[in-house]
């Protein structure tokens, strides 16, 4: 099972959406990342092994991007 969130048309996606995959940690505890994408098109991306609160631990606040997505990992099959 892995769980998905993102938030679009909002100043603040990065952090709402770091928030979002705490709240769904439970749905994949394997690994976590998030992609935010900001007004110009730039791309900045975070992701690491573990648990959402121990990988993606980074000032969401300062990542100012009108559009996010994340997703947590819960293998079922392979490495």
């Amino acid at each position: 099972m892995c769980g998905i969130f993102g938030v679009h048309g909002h100043p603040e996606a990065a952090s709402l959406t770091h928030a979002g995959l705490y709240a769904l940690q439970h749905r994949g505890q394997e690994s976590a990342g998030i992609v935010c994408v900001d007004e110009d098109g730039n791309g900045r991306f975070n992701r690491s092994m573990g648990l959402v609160s121990e990988g993606l631990d980074v000032d969401w606040t300062s990542y100012k991007a009108a559009l996010a997505i994340g997703h947590t990992r819960y293998r079922t099959a392979g490495s």
